[in-house]
């Protein structure tokens, strides 16, 4: 029991990136994973601290640790990631159960940390949040067939509802060097889609060299034998231009599907949530968009109650997606996070903030059928992930659908797993489409 370790990872994927690193420090230096906490010499929790439900699902966790630990089937609790930097101060102290807490800037200290813990010593460390990114190697604990890439860390944008530069400190960017070894690597195991990620990929390059530089990085990873779909996750409609946008419309194995989060359409709004640009800029770019980019899918995220939104600016919002029928929208009532300048201001309450919220995806419900309707009868390629028992069908992706977020292609055919196929589209169903096999 004493050198396994189990590992609860919530939150994003640039969260699960720092997992993955972990998993390769701990079975380094000899542990073994196991796939249950019952019965571990020590669990991982790497928690997510970002809004009100996180934060409650990451304590949640730590708790029913406590409870295994309590009767005795667990070793010891380490917990790690933006909870515990956020609340350096005073976790040790509200959880006692805690047995070694790591910020943001120790990942790599995960070891030294668990052998204090086996040792029955207490350990804190807090590193700079804001030091040069650690090239640590991962294990891969996505896929088949697709891992994130992980470009650049901490945000420099500080909107005023978010508190992520304060958790995760100021933007650095990975070196393009580093980034393509890993990209290799990756593809060596496997790996057909990278879905390059960061707070900010639009910003990549600008703090370590000086200039954008998510074209160039693009064509590089797009020159990996083995490498077939690169997408891009998260861009932001200030940091554009039309070299980004160029690339994208011609490199064949960037992936036609953006994830711009615009939170709100409304000028006053997007000001006094420190957003750089106008609604008017994001509507030009998005038409810009689409002109160069056929085919364009388009995510987009949104927050509905934001301070300072009346029902007039509600139904702007309202009338932009109406009108510009983004396919992929992802909407959260306003969680005001203390510590940020939007907490302070008059808002919504939280019973209208979540009734807009519902009314928008209410809204988008017959947009998102339309899109589906518009792939029957045609073919699609689709990343092949797993088959489903239950359902009798393979279970896939298209350029389309972003892991865990988006839709997913059914189909029957015979294929392995992480490979790519073509998938005549039949019908679809709640979101999902249906096909088989070519």
């Amino acid at each position: 029991m004493e050198k396994t370790f189990a590992m609860i990872s919530l939150g994003c994927a640039k969260n699960l990136v720092n997992s993955e690193q972990m998993l390769y420090l701990m079975s380094e230096a000899g542990f073994i994973l196991t796939p249950e906490p019952e019965g571990a010499g020590l669990v991982i929790v790497n928690t997510c601290g970002f809004i009100d439900s996180a934060k409650s699902e990451a304590i949640d966790n730590i708790l029913q640790m406590a409870e295994l630990k309590k009767a005795g089937k667990l070793g010891g609790i380490i917990v790690t990631g933006c909870l515990s930097e956020r609340y350096k101060d005073s976790i040790l102290r509200e959880l006692p159960e805690i047995d070694a807490v790591l910020g943001v800037g120790s990942f790599g200290d995960i070891v030294e940390a668990a052998k204090a813990v086996l040792a029955k010593e207490a350990f804190s460390r807090f590193g700079d949040n804001s030091a040069p990114i650690d090239e640590i190697p991962r294990v891969v604990s996505t896929g088949p067939g697709w891992a994130y890439l992980r470009i650049a860390e901490g945000c420099n944008n500080f909107c005023a509802f978010c508190a992520i530069p304060y958790i995760r400190g100021r933007y650095r960017s990975r070196s393009m060097e580093n980034i393509l070894e890993e990209a290799r690597d990756l593809a060596e195991h496997g790996v057909k889609e990278l879905i390059v990620i960061a707070q900010d990929i639009t910003r990549y390059g600008t703090d370590l060299y000086g200039r954008r530089c998510l074209a160039e990085l693009c064509r590089e990873l797009s020159k990996i034998e083995g490498i077939e779909w690169i997408r891009l996750h998260y861009l932001y409609v200030d940091q554009f231009d039309d070299e980004l946008i160029d690339e994208i419309a011609n490199n064949d194995k960037i992936v036609k599907y953006l994830d711009i989060p615009i939170q709100h359409i409304n000028d006053r709004i997007l000001k006094t949530m420190n957003r750089r640009g106008t609604g008017e800029d994001i509507r030009i770019l998005f038409k810009k968009l689409r002109a160069a980019i056929p085919g364009l899918v388009l995510r987009t995220s949104l927050i509905a109650g934001l301070p300072g939104e009346e029902e007039a600016e509600f139904e702007e919002l309202c009338d932009f997606l109406r009108e510009y029928r983004i396919e992929r929208v992802g909407v959260f009532p306003f969680s005001p996070e203390e510590g940020t300048p939007a907490a302070e201001m008059e808002r919504p309450d939280s019973e209208t903030a979540q009734r807009r919220a519902d009314l928008i995806m209410e809204l988008q419900a017959p947009i998102m059928e339309d899109f589906c309707q518009s792939f029957c009868g045609k073919t699609l390629r689709v990343l092949y992930e797993y088959y489903d028992e239950e359902s009798g069908y393979h279970v896939g992706r298209s350029y389309a659908d972003s892991p865990d977020i988006d839709g997913l292609v059914l189909f029957s055919g015979d294929c392995q797993e992480g490979e790519m196929v073509d998938v005549l589209i039949r019908s679809t169903e709640d979101g999902l489409l249906y096909g088989e096999q070519l």
